[in-house]
């Protein structure tokens, strides 16, 4: 597939803006773009700022779960063999707990709640029980059912499900893609929740639907090295006819 320009999370205090990430990233390259933002800043104090939460390329990002998680690899800017430049200092792991959506999340995130689909497939006249369970199965009919009616989206009437509502606004999804993102404030608030603090009802929801879970969170601080050059150079390990020449 055509490879895609990595997407700057925004959410990292301290950090350069977008644009000014993308003006410094020549292409969709990960190494390219991580030593192309290097040349222009001089250090990465926080990886996650970098790293892309979309189907894009990830820079050096990456969450543990239990025994293992997928980690993408730092790009080889950290040399493994002598031979080649040291283009980064010694990276910096920096870890913590954070919490992170569930898979059933990531897709409310991506397309929208199941209380916004429900009243959305719900017309003018409204529409049965049966045929409502039938679309959507009774799960997930039980569990967008609550959710609307607890939000006052719809309403029942001898069996028939009718919408309170022309429009909705998908607060929900909202806050997954600012769990998503991991925004300080939503984490902030994830933790009060967890000591018994008084929390917005939505902060509740994520915990009660078991939308998030907390993980260990591990991202990079990472600085210019001895021989940093925005553009990989490969060192000779041999002397040959041609270098003698030359």
């Amino acid at each position: 597939p055509k490879p895609q320009t990595p997407v700057f999370a925004t959410s990292i205090p301290g950090t350069p803006s977008p644009s000014a990430m993308a003006a410094t990233q020549p292409s969709a390259d990960v190494e390219g773009a991580l030593l192309a933002h290097l040349n222009a800043n001089g250090e990465i104090p926080d990886s996650r700022a970098l790293a892309s939460y979309q189907e894009t390329p990830r820079l050096p990002h990456h969450r543990e779960h239990g025994t293992a998680w997928r980690r993408p690899c730092l790009p080889r800017v950290v040399p493994p063999r002598p031979d080649e430049p040291c283009l980064l200092s010694c990276p910096q792991d920096i870890t913590r707990e954070a919490w992170v959506l569930t898979d059933e999340a990531k897709g409310y995130a991506a397309g929208g709640s199941r209380e916004v689909h429900l009243v959305a497939a719900i017309p003018p006249e409204g529409a049965s029980r049966a045929a409502l369970k039938e679309e959507f199965g009774d799960v997930v009919f039980d569990i967008a059912r609550k959710a609307a009616a607890k939000n006052k989206w719809i309403r029942f009437e001898r069996g028939i499900v009718l919408r309170t509502v022309e429009d909705t606004t998908d607060e929900m999804q909202e806050l997954l893609k600012r769990v998503e993102n991991g925004e300080d404030e939503v984490q902030e608030q994830l933790k009060r929740l967890e000591k018994g603090k008084v929390v917005p009802d939505l902060i509740k929801e994520l915990k009660r639907r078991k939308l998030v879970t907390k993980e260990k969170v591990i991202w990079y601080s990472l600085k210019k090295g001895p021989e940093f050059v925005v553009k990989r150079k490969t060192l000779a390990t041999d002397v040959t006819r041609e270098h003698l020449k030359r």
